[in-house]
Order: C-alpha cells, then sequence, then structure tokens
C-alpha cells in the first residue's frame, strides 16, 4: 500500500523535543496466545518528548458530551485504518499514514501541567475527557506511564473523568478508577469494533484482541467501573453484520450500555481505508464505500454537527435500528451516566513553572 505523506506545517508546539533509539513495536497482539492466521505485524517505532505550554483542550462541540480532553500522546500504535485522528500528524509534517503509527510524540510533562492547571483560581470543574484522540493505553503507555500520572492527580484532586480504550491495559490502573468509581469520578468507553480476530487483525492491527477487551469490561464491572462499550465505529459490509453479538457478548460481561458510529473517514483517512479496503476485500470495496457514501450524503465523509456521529439516509437509519433492537434485548436501559463534580479539590503540591 503506497502511503503518501502528511501535508501541513510543522507542528506549532513550543517544545524541546530529542528522539529516543528506534524499537519494535511491542504491541497488544504479539503476546497474544491464540493462533491466528497471518504474521505478527511488526513495525519500528520511534518517540519523541515534546512540552507543550498546556495540557488541557477545550471544545465547544455539540455533537460532543465533554467541554474538555487531554492525551498523553500524539500518534498511535494501535494502527487503526479508520483511526479519525490521523490527520492530526500533519501538523507535524508527518504523515498520517505509517509515520502516526510509528513516529510517536509523549508529553512527560503532562502530569504537572494538568496539575498546574488544575490548580488555577479560574479552573470551573467538569468531566475531563481522555484517550478521544489517540488512546492513553496503547503500548508505549507501559514504559511512560504518563496516564497512569495524570489519573494519579485526577483522584487525588477527585476531578471526574471519562476514558475512552481500547486496550485492556486499563486493567493496570484498576486501583486508582475503582477508589474514583466509588465516589462516581470515572467511566470507561471500551472500543468493541469485532469480535472476529481476522477482521481485527487487519483492520486494528497492533490494538488489542477483541476478547480481551471485552473481559476488560468484566473486570472493571466486578471492581464497580461503569464501563460502556462502545461499537466504533461500524463500517457495512464489513462489521454491520455483528452488531447483534457484540452487543449481546459486551451485555453478557457486564458493560453498562453500548453506543455506537459510523465509520468517518475524513481528510487523509479516505485514501488509507480506500487503500485498505482494495487490499484486503478487493471483491466488496465498491459497496462499502458507495454505502458509506450513502451515510454520508454522497461524500466519503460529512463534517457537519448533528449528522457526523449519526450519519444519515435508509443505510444510517437501518443501522440505527438494528442498534436499538439489540440494546433493547440486551436489557439496556439508556440510564445517563452522570459524574460528580461536588468533591473536587484543587490539587496541592508542587507546581510545573511555566514561562
Amino acid at each position: 500500500m503506497r502511503i503518501e505523506r502528511g501535508r501541513g506545517a510543522t507542528s506549532n508546539l513550543t517544545s524541546r523535543r530529542f528522539s529516543l533509539p528506534a524499537r519494535e513495536v511491542d504491541g497488544d497482539w504479539l503476546d497474544e496466545q491464540e493462533a491466528v492466521d497471518g504474521e505478527i505485524p511488526r513495525l519500528r517505532t520511534t518517540v519523541q518528548v515534546i512540552r507543550p505550554k498546556t495540557i488541557i483542550t477545550y471544545n465547544q462541540s455539540p455533537d460532543l458530551g465533554f467541554d474538555r480532553s487531554t492525551q498523553p500522546y500524539n500518534g498511535c500504535e494501535h494502527g487503526c485504518i479508520y483511526c479519525f485522528a490521523r490527520p492530526t500528524h500533519a501538523y507535524h509534517d508527518l504523515s498520517p499514514g505509517l509515520d502516526f503509527e510509528t513516529r510517536l510524540f509523549a508529553k512527560p510533562d503532562a502530569p504537572e501541567l494538568l496539575r498546574a492547571e488544575l490548580s488555577k483560581k479560574s479552573y470551573a470543574v467538569a468531566p475531563i475527557a481522555m484517550g478521544t484522540n489517540t488512546d492513553p493505553y496503547q503500548p508505549i503507555e507501559k514504559d511512560w506511564k504518563i496516564t497512569r500520572q495524570c489519573i494519579e492527580i485526577l483522584a487525588e484532586c477527585r476531578h471526574p473523568l471519562f476514558i475512552t480504550t481500547k486496550s485492556d491495559r486499563i486493567l493496570r490502573d484498576i486501583d486508582l478508577l475503582s477508589r474514583m468509581a466509588r465516589d462516581r469520578l470515572v467511566a470507561v468507553m471500551l472500543s468493541v469494533t469485532t469480535l472476529d480476530p481476522k477482521v481485527a487483525r487487519t483492520l486494528e492491527p497492533r490494538a488489542a484482541h477483541p476478547l480481551r477487551r471485552v473481559e476488560a469490561i468484566r473486570q472493571l464491572a466486578d471492581a464497580g467501573i461503569p464501563a460502556v462499550a462502545s461499537v466504533s465505529p461500524i463500517i457495512p459490509a464489513i462489521t454491520d453484520h455483528e452488531i447483534e453479538a457484540i452487543v449481546a457478548r459486551v451485555a453478557s460481561a457486564g458493560a453498562r450500555d453500548a453506543t455506537f458510529i459510523p465509520i468517518r473517514l475524513p481528510y487523509e483517512v479516505a485514501p488509507l481505508f480506500r487503500a485498505w479496503l482494495a487490499e484486503h476485500y478487493p471483491d466488496r470495496a465498491g459497496k462499502v464505500m458507495a454505502i458509506i457514501r450513502d451515510i454520508r450524503g454522497d461524500h466519503d465523509n460529512d463534517p457537519n454537527f448533528g449528522t457526523r456521529m449519526r450519519g444519515q439516509g435508509v443505510w444510517a437509519d437501518l443501522i440505527r435500528t438494528r442498534f436499538s433492537k439489540a440494546r433493547q434485548r440486551a436489557g439496556f436501559t439508556g440510564e445517563k451516566l452522570i459524574l460528580r463534580t461536588d468533591l473536587f479539590q484543587p490539587p496541592q503540591g508542587p507546581q510545573l513553572q511555566l514561562l
């Protein structure tokens, strides 16, 4: 597959950077005991340190259930071909293709930046989201532990937190999360796109095995941590036939609810996805893209508020109806998870000096 170099200017982050030695990806598939046909996807990664001035990003999107987020890393080793965050690598003048998966950026100052920003007198508490752009539990978190350090600060000051991930590596932090859950300060969303390991192996090649994600939901639920399954993205003629099976499976594991988003293909993601289809599903590539374009108003992507997360047209309505019925059969009631904000106490201790 030919991947073009990304467009865009150099990074606008003010930072001091250095590269660590290249290493072989230690992706979640590499220690998988269940045999799966095909070679293990091996790549070499580099990690650069970047030092941004702030770590909380605010948004005013009517499509999102939060107004602020934080991310310890840029780029993601999971390599999900559909990832809508891929185009952000263009801001580093890097490719949204393989560069996004292998040329990663870590923010070791993130914990102290977070402490400093939460300590400001002007700070108004509201749930903060982690993992809405790149996964906070991708493989490099095993060594860097930036995500855990950020959660430690949030737990210390009793700040509400939403986490989205597709890795069972989150179980490493179950001690912190269970403590926060007792005060209704945390909720987790686990992405379960498919239950078929062969599909997952090409679709999201270095993310955790689907059954490990289901087991993570079970263990989180057993620890009293509310976990929601995100069956996202749903890809017509590739994964949509699994809707009912996935919803039933995550419900039996103890998920509090399930949600979905039809596949989105912004900017450079569309040609990357088309190349992936041509390589892995040449027999149905045209059909898949025809349905996607129908869902997205005769375009590869719909960026408009209100429809970009839902889709439109007959196919979108069909998927939405099937998902709704599957949720009803699974016993999901649609009870909204509301995190507490009244327990927040500004963090104590040393703060990073922001120049």
